[in-house]
């Protein structure tokens, strides 16, 4: 399981997300942003953190540590927003908490271009979890220290919104055109030949074990935890065989060599691609 933690101080809301997490000191005297299980994502989008993020730790991205953070809501009381309140009040006992960058800044492609191959290797790892929330928009990627960090998961796992259709909301290749990294994904052959080899059912048992049993109970269809953490294997498990009929084709300039109108027609030209 996770670190679990109890939170003390609630510090300031991050308007940012639409789900309002909130930043808290917690008994261990770490800082972290919590994300709350009643918020309008509910707790899905904690598993996705979860068994999304700690996959990219261990395929070796950067990633804030994440734990469990046990929440009194009585200490936002003397927060002012009533929205704020009302996510509180929803949320008692165990939400996520990932560790707060204290300086950190968005990833911003005008002032740090990208490797080819750490692009690469992000755009595999996305379009692997089918996370569709890194587009040049909202990159959900910090540059802390000089490196870059991946954060927000919760978009990732589509198909668990809806078990019965799993396979099918999974299959088909994952859509690059809003990517922020697209541009600069020229070595995705070399990205896949390191990160599908790593993708083992051991390692996918081990994350989603990481995932408390009751973010997992009374999912219609399933027993219980243990039945649906398996059917999280059963589903990415095959994703990581061949053929990957998921993965993106791009040229060597980061490009679909397809043409057509695509959503990302509107990218603006500053992002460009490496030159």
């Amino acid at each position: 399981m996770l670190p679990h933690v109890t939170a003390i101080r609630y510090v300031t809301p991050l308007r940012e997300g639409g789900s309002l997490p909130g930043v808290v000191e917690a008994d261990d005297l770490g800082t972290y942003v919590m994300k709350f299980h009643g918020a309008g994502q509910g707790r899905k989008a904690l598993i996705a953190e979860v068994i999304a993020g700690e996959l990219a730790r261990r395929l070796g991205f950067r990633v804030p540590d994440q734990v469990l953070i046990d929440l009194d809501p009585a200490i936002g009381r003397h927060e002012p927003d009533p929205d704020v309140q009302d996510l509180l009040k929803a949320s008692p006992g165990w939400n996520l908490g990932v560790d707060f960058l204290p300086g950190s800044l968005g990833f911003d492609p005008l002032g740090w271009r990208p490797d080819r191959l750490f692009a690469s290797r992000v755009l595999w790892l996305d379009a692997f979890i089918g996370n569709v929330d890194r587009s040049w928009r909202n990159p959900n990627m910090l540059v802390w220290h000089g490196d870059v960090w991946l954060i927000d998961h919760g978009a990732s796992l589509i198909f668990h919104h809806a078990w019965a259709n799993a396979a099918r909301l999974f299959s088909g290749p994952y859509d690059v055109d809003d990517h922020v990294l697209t541009p600069f994904a020229t070595r995705l052959e070399e990205a896949e030949a390191e990160l599908a080899p790593k993708i083992t059912e051991v390692l996918l048992r081990e994350v989603t074990a990481l995932v408390p049993d009751l973010w997992l109970e009374n999912e219609p269809g399933f027993a219980g935890p243990q039945e649906l953490r398996d059917a999280y294997v059963d589903i990415l498990l095959p994703r990581a065989g061949k053929p990957r009929d998921w993965l993106p084709d791009l040229d060597v300039s980061g490009h679909r060599p397809d043409t057509g109108t695509r959503r990302g027609e509107n990218r603006p030209g500053w992002l460009g691609g490496p030159s």
